[in-house]
């Protein structure tokens, strides 16, 4: 017997239809992977079941759990269900973990509201859960706040949440989306581990075919709110019957076609980071006395030639970020030299940072969040124009825009709209067109892509090639995604604990890693086709 059972499910918000005729179930100790690209409507039908739906929204059909009928359940009823009997680890932890909060009193609120359990009872449990999720008391006191934690960090305080009373049903939507891919590796043999301790049934919600491919029994793929196929994982994505499976599957192996920019790897180097070290202040413990300061890049030198595309891969906390804020000279190393264009730009005033400034430029992993909401697109885009030496005029500018729109495959009408109106791709784009205006020679890419559906990564990849190409912009990606790199890079910087530990060509590295470091990346790197071959020969 199933314990999920969602039958011919419809929902309404307003007048939009977000799902038509929905059919999926989960039994228990099964893991069902649900697939679509942004807007298939995957976290409404997780929604729909946990009865957190908008007040405009209306639902038709059946949604069983564990027999009780979820969409004519009480308020009560749900509330009695959500964390004791269905769990759910939402896509983004910032938000769905309470900023004012310890970690140790989120975890053990719903354990205190659910069992009745005394304070220093919850807090025991929270503790155990905490470290059964990788954050042990050494280092993750139940004092931390989720400021104080990593992305991944953060992910992993959702789950422990989540599981904390060992529910029947896990719905975890997009749970590895921002973590790295030896983080995400070990996140996904928790889920695993949890389902098979306790029988839990987990509906794993993914734009990851990978990961899907990797954990999921059953697979139900989603498109504009109807299920296009389901089915046995392996034999869904190995056969590919339906041509929109077909067409996921080759956006998740996609490599654009790229050839090298003239000139790339002659004369001097664009960038040059020359034994550069960044130290960080310990936290005050007490009136006297300071913790131990932490060395967040440690004696790092690289060169970028111009028009190359460089990877920079490691886990999360790795330095990555921290050594980009630096070449962007948004924070001041503590030690060594970066020189841009043959000049030092390590020490320098604003006002002197002005011309590096226009050849250097950042496109950030979340685009919505990189920008002002209460503005229009025009003024966003020209942004980066305030460090020109002649000021355009409204004429000029608007036409600049309109160019950086056009060469990112957008609309120049889109121009007077606002971030809100556009998707998340649309968003990426619009990051890259202010990142273009001033004609850079050189972009540093943090995760651009990491949290959008696989069609629209193929798309934005694309892209960066074709600007690579087209006006000879040097790359500089930060990422965790093996595959991006692979896909997009000329050359692969291995970083672990604030040091270049493993530097080449970019399929020499990763094809044949040295380092214990990027031997570790590769390992847990997801690979469909490697996952769909793996599947169908443990099903003989």
């Amino acid at each position: 017997m199933s314990l999920l059972d969602i039958e011919n499910l419809s929902l309404t918000i307003g007048d939009t239809q977000i799902l038509t005729g929905m059919e999926l179930s989960v039994a228990p100790g099964e893991v069902m992977g649900l697939v679509g690209e942004s807007g298939s409507g995957k976290s409404m039908t997780a929604l729909t079941v946990m009865q957190l739906l908008p007040h405009a929204a209306r639902a038709t059909g059946r949604v069983s759990f564990d027999g009780i009928d979820i969409l004519a359940a009480t308020e009560d009823q749900m509330c009695a269900l959500r964390g004791d009997d269905i769990g759910m680890v939402f896509q983004e932890p910032m938000t769905a973990l309470n900023p004012v909060k310890t970690i140790g009193e989120q975890v053990a609120e719903g354990i205190r509201w659910h069992t009745r359990a005394s304070r220093a009872e919850a807090e025991e449990r929270a503790r155990k859960m905490l470290d059964r999720v990788g954050l042990p008391s050494a280092k993750f006191p139940l004092s931390r706040y989720p400021h104080e934690l990593s992305g991944g960090q953060r992910q992993r305080v959702v789950i422990a949440i989540a599981c904390a009373l060992k529910p029947k049903l896990l719905i975890a939507d997009e749970p590895t989306t921002a973590l790295d891919v030896v983080l995400q590796a070990q996140i996904l043999d928790l889920l695993r581990d949890l389902v098979a301790e306790s029988r839990m049934g987990l509906l794993l919600i993914s734009h990851d075919l990978a990961v899907v491919t990797e954990m999921a029994d059953r697979i139900t793929i989603l498109r504009r709110g109807e299920v296009m196929e389901a089915g046995d994982t392996a034999r869904t994505l190995s056969e590919q019957l339906h041509p929109y499976t077909r067409q996921l599957a080759q956006a998740s192996m996609h490599v654009p076609a790229r050839t090298r920019p003239h000139g790339v790897g002659s004369g001097q180097p664009l960038l040059q980071v020359e034994g550069v070290t960044r130290d960080y202040h310990g936290r005050r413990t007490s009136l006297f006395k300071r913790a131990p300061a932490i060395r967040a890049v440690d004696d790092v030198s690289l060169s970028m030639a111009p028009g190359q595309s460089v990877a920079l891969v490691g886990r999360s906390g790795c330095g990555k970020s921290t050594l980009a804020r630096m070449i962007l000279a948004l924070d001041r190393p503590s030690s060594g030299t970066i020189r841009f264009r043959g000049e030092t730009i390590t020490g320098k005033s604003e006002a002197e940072l002005k011309p590096a400034r226009r050849d250097m430029q950042v496109v950030f992993q979340d685009p919505y969040g990189s920008f002002d909401p209460r503005q229009k697109v025009e003024k966003l885009v020209a942004e980066p124009l305030h460090v020109l030496d002649k000021k355009p005029t409204r004429a000029e500018r608007r036409e600049m825009v309109a160019h950086a729109l056009h060469e990112v495959g957008l609309d120049q009408r889109d121009m007077d709209k606002y971030p809100h109106e556009f998707s998340g791709g649309q968003r990426q784009r619009l990051s890259i067109a202010r990142a273009i205006i001033t004609r850079p020679k050189l972009v540093v890419a943090d995760e651009p892509v990491s949290a959008l559906d696989v069609s629209i990564r193929a798309q934005i990849l694309d892209l960066f090639a074709e600007l690579n190409q087209k006006l000879g912009i040097a790359y500089l990606f930060i990422t965790h995604d093996l595959t991006v790199a692979r896909a997009i890079t000329d050359e692969v910087l291995v970083m672990h604990d604030g040091k270049i530990v493993e530097r080449g060509k970019t399929n020499e590295v990763l094809d044949h890693p040295q380092s214990e470091a990027a031997k570790a990346l590769v390992t847990a790197a997801p690979d469909l086709h490697r996952a769909i071959t793996r599947r169908m020969q443990e099903q003989g």
